[in-house]
């Protein structure tokens, strides 16, 4: 009896050792894919808000046209999100007065 509470008690603890380390196991893979997907949405942001602008890259004028543009850009799109959610925060969110509940 002492034997088998024994082995229960060791199953358990290395059950919960296991768990603990693969939670912080977890934790690091969902804040590697947090960072990738951080850096490929800031590539792809990039990359469409320069398209179609005919600018050299490789001298240093051309590296401020590209940060103006790219933050300007930015700032819009800051911009666009704070007006969609002031509209949304504004709305009427309560229905029509028709009720589901037991007509």
């Amino acid at each position: 009896m002492v034997l088998t509470v024994a082995l229960f008690v060791i199953a358990v603890l290395i059950a919960l050792i296991w768990i603990v380390i693969e939670m912080k196991r977890l934790r690091h893979k969902l804040f590697a894919i947090f960072l990738i997907s951080l850096i490929l949405l800031f590539y792809v942001s990039f990359a469409l808000s320069i398209r179609g602008h005919d600018i050299n890259y490789k001298t240093v004028p051309g590296v401020i046209q590209i940060a103006k543009i790219y933050l300007s850009w930015l700032s819009f799109a800051f911009g666009n999100v704070v007006q969609v959610t002031s509209s949304a925060i504004k709305m009427d969110w309560t229905g029509n007065g028709n009720s589901t509940k037991g007509s």
